[in-house]
């Protein structure tokens, strides 16, 4: 029997229907993507990095994380998803990065010294970590029948596998050194990407509607949440040579490309990316220690402006703030709080008077 969630298909047809006004520049209103769930101390032995359930079968993952998913009560453009989170850039893994596997988080690092040169991604479709994500993905999928949206795990950006397997030292001085070698490996790096993109995409449109990346932006197409946090600590000279033409392939190659943008350090690049074309949208993530990004209306307008979407994780204070600054239309907001139903039907309102000045 298909567990039941609190998420009917007349809520899906919902979710198709202005989701896809959305990405087409038709929506007339804001995304609000908002959930109430139960406390964490409520829900038992719960890890969201998944590598760290290493002796738990497949099946028994997803038992585990039916507790919080029939938990929750979802408002406004919120749906039940699972982002399913073998950590960030785990295409290193497959490529034969050693994993490092903590409480709270998952990374990658390379498992010798190696050059530059002697560095050739090659993708074993029967390794280990490759086939624990497909596991959980096709278990997943089958497990809730398509009544929740699986996502594709964080595959990363190209630049950040390089790094798991040469070192960020490394790869900034081959950036100097050896520039055509960081070329030749970050270009078959893609070309595997796009091959685990679409194994993992055909094994979730079995079962699934659309697509979703780790953040809630749902696409009845192919979507992902891309990504070059390497591009912090690079030029926009570098970011043009290294970055742009692998990203704008990867955007071609999507329907929905969305782009997540972590950090002050990258806003130099912020333009190149608005220019391109296939680009629909930037998630705009401050940083530690910065006003949250509902706070950044000069860098919001600069996105819209671009003719780009926008996601941004919010307050419930901040989006009210977005709002009345800058209209609605065109953004995504995921909201926390954990609001009780009159708590979230409350704040709905007040966005859509706010939105209505």
């Amino acid at each position: 029997m298909t567990p039941q969630l609190r998420f009917t298909e007349e809520d899906w047809d919902r979710i198709t229907r202005d989701y896809s006004a959305w990405w087409a520049g038709e929506l007339d209103r804001p995304l609000i993507y908002m959930t109430y769930e139960q406390p964490a101390e409520d829900l038992g032995d719960l890890n969201r990095f998944l590598a760290n359930h290493p002796d738990a079968s497949a099946e028994e993952v997803c038992e585990k994380f039916d507790r919080l998913f029939r938990s929750q009560r979802f408002y406004a453009d919120a749906f039940p998803f699972w982002f399913i989170n073998f950590g960030a850039g785990a295409l290193a893994a497959f490529l034969g990065a050693r994993v490092v596997a903590r409480p709270d988080t998952t990374w990658f690092e390379p498992r010798e010294s190696r050059e530059m040169k002697d560095i050739d991604p090659q993708f074993e479709p029967g390794g280990y970590w490759w086939e624990r994500v497909v596991d959980v993905t096709r278990t997943a999928c089958e497990y809730w029948d398509g009544n929740l949206a699986v996502s594709h795990t964080d595959l990363g950006g190209n630049l950040d596998i390089l790094a798991s397997l040469r070192s960020t030292d490394g790869l900034l001085t081959d950036l100097i050194d050896a520039p055509q070698e960081v070329e030749r490996a970050l270009w078959k790096t893609s070309e595997i990407w796009r091959d685990c993109y679409d194994r993992l995409t055909d094994i979730i449109a079995a079962k699934c509607r659309g697509t979703v990346p780790w953040a809630a932006s749902w696409s009845a197409r192919r979507t992902y949440m891309l990504q070059c946090d390497f591009c912090y600590m690079i030029s926009p000279a570098m970011f043009e040579r290294f970055v742009l033409p692998e990203l704008t392939a990867v955007c071609d190659f999507l329907d929905d490309a969305f782009y997540h943008l972590d950090g002050v350090g990258a806003l130099p690049h912020l333009d190149m990316m608005l220019d391109i074309p296939s680009l629909k949208g930037i998630q705009w993530i401050p940083g530690a220690g910065n006003l949250e990004a509902a706070e950044w209306l000069d860098v919001l307008r600069r996105i819209r402006d671009g003719g780009k979407l926008c996601q941004i994780f919010s307050s419930p204070e901040g989006c009210l703030n977005v709002v009345r600054e800058l209209g609605g239309k065109g953004f995504q907001f995921l909201v926390g709080g954990n609001m009780t139903p009159e708590e979230a039907d409350a704040f709905l309102k007040d966005l859509e008077r706010a939105d209505r000045r």
